[in-house]
């Protein structure tokens, strides 16, 4: 049997086409979620900055070679969601791989305390990382006449939506304060929608746990003339002496257009998974995020980014690490 140069050539292309196929079938394709929050806030895009570090799809450049510097085979997505306690649900539920979430929310759902107590606690909750700290932004138009938490009972508040770590610490702020849910008007809207109401005057004030800057705020103090309630005094020093995992800390001037620096309290933003996810690729992921090449995509990613650093990892962290994070923190000598 004579063969061609054409029956050559078909035959070249089929053992190539297989050995590709070989190549992506050795490769397994893994798939991880990251529970972030409301588009308008800065859980979302820190989140997408995140998922961009640790993924790396099949066929991607080496890292070396200026490449992707994720886990082989990964493709990390990050995704919207109601916020901490959502998100927290949503880990323990195995409907998301992973989520941020406030640390005292985290804390309360781990021990079933707080604000979940009588829930079942969620055992399963492990630690990736702290990243950065979360401000309580208390927005008002600036002629409104609220000077204090105080001065929000008879208003129209929205406290956002009750899946949300900004809803419990809003409800916990008020308490402090002296302002029952019977004293104001509430509202459950979130981001972009409480933004717009407050400017269509629907609403009277509303609070944001966020990173400074958020986006919807920035946005807002730009087409607005509005104020950041301070949350201070004898409010400040209920919370933070009853609950350790508060802070007082400002809202620096030129946060945010026209407004001055704003005594407020925070909290941690950190980064959770469930006991159940796989050792090693937790391992890899926790190292993808604190590889050199990751910090350039957080320094230039969003204005937060800058916060997270391999340092303030274990910062405030009340939840057990992840045995997978915790390899990659005993390795580079964090954890002895």
């Amino acid at each position: 049997m004579k063969i061609t140069k054409g029956f050559k050539a078909a035959l070249l292309g089929a053992a190539l086409v297989a050995g590709v196929a070989t190549t992506a079938t050795a490769q397994e394709l893994k798939f991880f979620t990251i529970g972030t929050g409301g588009t308008a806030y800065t859980y979302y895009p820190v989140g997408g900055v995140i998922a961009n570090a640790i993924s790396k799809p099949p066929g991607s450049r080496p890292c070396e070679e200026g490449g992707s510097c994720g886990v082989d085979g990964l493709i990390a997505s990050a995704v919207s969601s109601r916020g901490s306690v959502d998100n927290v649900n949503a880990i323990i539920s195995g409907l998301r791989n992973s989520g941020f979430a406030q640390s005292d929310v985290a804390y309360w759902a781990y021990t079933g305390t707080g604000t979940m107590e009588g829930k079942a606690p969620a055992e399963d909750l492990r630690t990736i990382a702290a990243l950065f700290e979360e401000h309580i932004h208390l927005v008002a138009l600036a002629d409104s006449g609220i000077n204090s938490v105080a001065d929000l009972k008879g208003k129209r508040v929205s406290l956002d939506e009750p899946g949300s770590g900004t809803y419990v610490d809003a409800n916990m702020i008020l308490e402090a304060a002296g302002v029952s849910s019977d004293d104001i008007s509430a509202e459950a809207l979130k981001g972009g929608a409480a933004a717009e109401a407050l400017r269509n005057g629907k609403i009277d004030a509303f609070f944001v746990v966020a990173g400074y800057p958020t986006g919807s705020l920035v946005e807002l103090a730009s087409a607005a003339d509005i104020k950041l309630v301070p949350i201070d005094g004898a409010a400040a020093d209920a919370l933070t002496e009853k609950y350790g995992f508060f802070a007082k800390s400002d809202i620096p001037e030129g946060a945010y257009e026209g407004i001055a620096t704003t005594p407020t309290v925070a909290v941690g933003a950190q980064w959770f998974t469930s006991a159940k996810e796989d050792d090693e690729l937790i391992y890899q992921i926790t190292k993808a995020l604190w590889n050199e090449k990751s910090r350039k995509l957080l320094d230039v990613g969003h204005a937060k980014g800058k916060s997270i650093t391999l340092e303030t990892a274990l910062n405030g962290v009340g939840v057990p690490l992840h045995p997978g994070a915790e390899r990659f923190y005993k390795e580079v000598g964090m954890i002895k």
